[in-house]
């Protein structure tokens, strides 16, 4: 094992944000497990607050996964690597972000490349897995990513979220000269708008029904807005549509703007059953419909997107909250609808909101 000072004693432990049921979040001590010979072990810097956590925190559940013992929340952060494993990549003092979908590495999936894929495959901070609401954290070192100086370490929580555009937009296969459609002006929505700009698209038409987000979409690379609470989406022709929102009603209304041979992607997280689906409408233009899990080989596009300043990360970023105060992250995009994404920083006592 490689420490990052010789003969300083290693956390055995780390403080956490544990859920133990909907609305009961405590801070308190975990365990570490001991390091692997892959294995790094990170002193936590920034964690971004995602739609997933917000669901847990508030029901107990996101989607089809329910709480079923106390779990630490969290799944996008960043960090310094303190130490290593003796077969670890990286080296103690790295600046990193971290993946935090890890898939077996062996099953049929895995090595087809899909690793999101992987029907055994674990993700931080999806219960009953501890997430990243850490003070540190060990993780294995292929889910690691360094981070170049011109990103601060505390945006490098937000390539996790920016490697979930990355991947909706090559699974859209969004390219030069294409219309594109993005329903949902939340943090997914806007960063899918950059990189869709930054894969050659013309025109970018976000929809929401928050003029405040809609007004943020505009500065991050929307060509136009539209507020679907007041005005009627008459957009015809459209190449490709990324639905963000998670809303039937949204999808259902992009395929009806898309032109023959497009492709629609689901991209924010869908109900388990939608009734509605006009397939007859696909079949006959012979329209596409795909789906984006999280991601796949996403990161390093993403850390080049953010170091070569083509996605504003720091334009997303509305909001910063000690360890201490996590409760009030998970609850503060949905009480101030100005937020975009706020991050939790472990250890920092004095984060301002």
């Amino acid at each position: 094992m490689t420490a990052n000072t010789p003969g300083t004693a290693l956390p055995t432990t780390a403080r956490a944000a544990v859920l133990h049921a909907a609305e009961d979040l405590r801070i308190e001590e975990l365990p570490l497990r001991p390091l692997g010979p892959d294995d790094v072990l990170i002193a936590v810097d920034a964690v971004g607050v995602c739609g997933s956590d917000m669901h847990y925190f508030a029901s107990g559940r996101n989607g089809s996964n329910v709480l079923r013992q106390p779990t630490a929340l969290g799944h996008e952060a960043s960090g310094t690597v303190l130490a290593t494993g003796d077969a670890a990549t990286v080296a103690p003092g790295t600046r990193v972000a971290v993946e935090p979908a890890i898939g077996c590495g062996t099953c049929a999936t895995c090595r087809s490349g899909r690793y999101n894929l992987c029907p055994t495959g674990t993700c931080f901070g999806s219960p009953p897995t501890h997430g990243t609401i850490s003070t540190h954290l060990v993780t294995p070192s292929r889910a690691v990513h360094p981070l170049p100086d011109t990103i601060p370490l505390e945006l490098g929580a937000l390539i996790e979220p920016l490697a979930v555009a990355v991947h909706a937009v090559r699974r859209a296969e969004v390219t030069f000269g294409d219309r594109v459609l993005i329903t949902g002006a939340g943090p997914i929505g806007i960063l899918c708008a950059q990189v869709a700009r930054a894969a050659g698209a013309v025109e970018i038409t976000v929809t929401d029904v928050n003029d405040a987000r809609l007004a943020q979409a505009r500065k991050l690379g929307a060509t136009h807005t539209v507020n679907t609470a007041r005005e009627k989406l008459e957009l015809t022709d459209v190449d490709r549509l990324l639905e963000c929102s998670a809303h039937p009603a949204a999808l259902w209304q992009g395929l009806h703007t898309l032109r023959p041979g497009a492709r629609a992607t689901v991209v924010g997280q869908a109900a388990p059953t939608v009734d509605g689906l006009p397939l007859a409408q696909l079949q006959r233009n012979e329209i596409d419909l795909s789906c984006a899990f999280r991601y796949a080989h996403a990161f390093p596009a993403a850390i080049a997107l953010a170091a070569e300043g083509r996605v504003d990360l720091a334009a997303v970023l509305t909001g910063r909250f000690p360890l201490d105060r996590a409760a009030d992250a998970l609850r503060a995009p949905a009480t101030d609808p100005t937020h975009l994404k706020v991050v939790i920083r472990p250890g920092d006592t004095a984060a301002a909101h």
